[in-house]
């Protein structure tokens, strides 16, 4: 009896159980990936606002509104003081341009939902990139596209060290672009 239990554990318990155990794994990991690298993230923001209109159509340069990319390692949302440099005279009657004058009137910051994220153990500056040369559409997609920012691009240390260790191939539309650091400390400090 007791033999017959061990085979049976052994041929079929045991496969089914590794088997169960290695699909769950494979499974989660795949279907969860997307909210780890936070690609397609699109949250619903507290003002409508088009990129594509402003970044696309109306070709504001990203360094506009985002004024400190190219001082700073943060590229900064901008305040509703920056907004209110064109709204307080251009299409005010918008439901959204209402809202804003209204959070612009009360003084209040405006709470926008943050899409790309770095890992809080990973070091970034946005203005050693920025002032190589390296355009924002790099690392953020086509945002002079989208009507509504999203994720596009992986923010893992793949993706990053594929550039950094690529950059010549990669950023094409950079002259004499060389290769970034990629030793661990240049990220990880």
């Amino acid at each position: 009896m007791k033999k017959s239990f061990l085979d049976y554990v052994l041929k079929i318990r045991l496969p089914i159980v590794l088997f169960v155990a290695l699909s769950s794994f494979a499974l989660t990991y795949f279907v969860s990936r997307p909210e780890r690298d936070g690609v397609g993230y699109e949250p619903e923001q507290p003002i409508a606002f088009s990129h594509k209109l402003h970044a696309g159509t109306m070709a504001i340069d990203c360094k506009y509104c985002h004024a400190d990319v190219t001082k700073s390692r943060h590229a900064m949302v901008p305040p509703v003081a920056t907004c209110m440099n064109c709204h307080s005279v251009a299409r005010k009657n918008k439901p959204e341009i209402i809202k804003l004058t209204q959070y612009f009137a009360e003084g209040k910051p405006l709470m926008w939902k943050r899409i790309h994220k770095v890992p809080d153990f990973a070091y970034f500056n946005h203005s050693v990139h920025v002032n190589k040369g390296i355009e924002c559409q790099s690392c953020h997609g086509n945002v002079q596209e989208m009507d509504v920012v999203r994720q596009s691009n992986s923010f893992t240390m793949a993706n990053c060290l594929d550039c950094h260790r690529n950059a010549p191939t990669v950023l094409t539309y950079v002259p004499n672009v060389k290769k970034g650091p990629d030793n661990c400390f240049a990220c990880h400090r």
